[in-house]
């Protein structure tokens, strides 16, 4: 196949180091030695290997995994349930294919410093999987060239030219979140958004937009606020919501730690939910069936998301080509005694 030939879907198949060794104009063995990360080759040519590299991907023959060998689920930060959820996905996947599981976090930053490509080069594992981040550029082409694969889960931004990814319907979620609210009767329905650079941010937010337009209610900003998927954004942004001269009755949060908020500054403001305000967020986690009253919720696959990733990822350590690049899991939801029909 040459660079020009198509995959079944379309796609550009990966470039075997052969005919990656044809386009550069060199031999097998100088590709060979680029992709092992051996250092008698010349800057240029390297460069030049390395983005063919980074624009075709590299595929190796196939072979089996060493158990002794591992996944490394890279966390922008470990907090909360999400992390967790993820994991039990990646292990169930991993440990019935001998590998081990090794998470690491990058203190709230969303690309990793070059001392976290070098630590992990260093390790050779059988592929990375980063969650809510991704590598930079220059740091796919080390990971690529030395055939450790990545996979990214949740991509906060746009995770790269041919990247493989795995999601959740955000859009379709925030769709029918609002939806729900609207279905009650709500009209004046409050979003508390993610950050404006989370592509899941993003999309839930003109979920939440596109259904209010379908029904015909006009978007007020003043009933948008925009937070971090913190805790905290639900309490600040209650309050001020709950200030306005024509409140809303209803508010959308972009994940339940932002809902949780929510309670604590409706306890705060004596307001009764959902009699007084409903409230619905998005994740499902574990504890939104314990909170009082139970969270109405979009469920957002996180361990099938885990689970996913991990098997592209052994696809791709074991030689496979992906056949679909980016993934999309369904999202769900889940309805309990945090949402009421609006009292005429």
């Amino acid at each position: 196949m040459t660079s020009t030939e198509q995959s079944p879907t379309g796609d550009s198949a990966p470039l075997t180091l052969n005919q990656i060794a044809e386009l550069a104009g060199v031999s097998a063995a100088t590709v060979s030695k680029v992709v092992n990360g051996r250092a008698e080759v010349g800057p240029e040519t390297r460069a030049l290997v390395e983005g063919l590299i980074a624009e075709h991907g590299y595929r190796r023959r196939r072979r089996r995994i060493k158990a002794a060998r591992h996944i490394e689920v890279v966390f922008h930060e470990l907090a909360g349930d999400y992390p967790t959820e993820i994991v039990k996905g990646v292990q169930r996947v991993a440990w019935t294919h001998g590998l081990s599981v090794v998470t690491s976090e990058l203190g709230g930053r969303h690309t990793p410093r070059q001392r976290w490509i070098e630590d992990v080069l260093s390790r050779r594992p059988t592929g990375v999987i980063t969650a809510f981040s991704a590598p930079s550029d220059e740091q796919r082409v080390q990971l690529a060239t030395l055939g450790v694969p990545l996979v990214v889960l949740d991509p906060a931004g746009n995770p790269g030219l041919g990247v493989p990814s795995v999601g959740a319907t955000n859009w379709s979620g925030g769709l029918e979140a609002t939806r729900h609210l609207l279905e009650l009767g709500h009209r004046r329905i409050a979003m508390i958004t993610g950050p404006a650079y989370a592509l899941s941010s993003r999309a839930r937010l003109d979920g939440y937009r596109a259904a209010l337009d379908a029904a015909g209610v006009p978007v007020d900003p003043d009933l948008i606020y925009q937070g971090e998927f913190q805790i905290e954004d639900g309490v600040v942004y209650t309050r001020r919501l709950m200030a306005l001269p024509e409140p809303p009755t209803a508010i959308f949060t972009a994940n339940d730690g932002q809902a949780i908020g929510v309670y604590h500054a409706a306890r705060e403001l004596r307001l009764r939910i959902p009699d007084d305000l409903s409230v619905i967020g998005f994740d499902d986690m574990p504890s939104s069936h314990w909170i009082l009253p139970p969270l109405t919720t979009i469920r957002q696959p996180l361990t099938e998301m885990g689970a996913t990733a991990a098997e592209m990822l052994i696809s791709l350590a074991t030689g496979e080509h992906l056949h679909q690049k980016r993934v999309e899991l369904g999202t769900d939801l889940v309805v309990r005694e945090s949402t009421a029909a609006l009292l005429k």
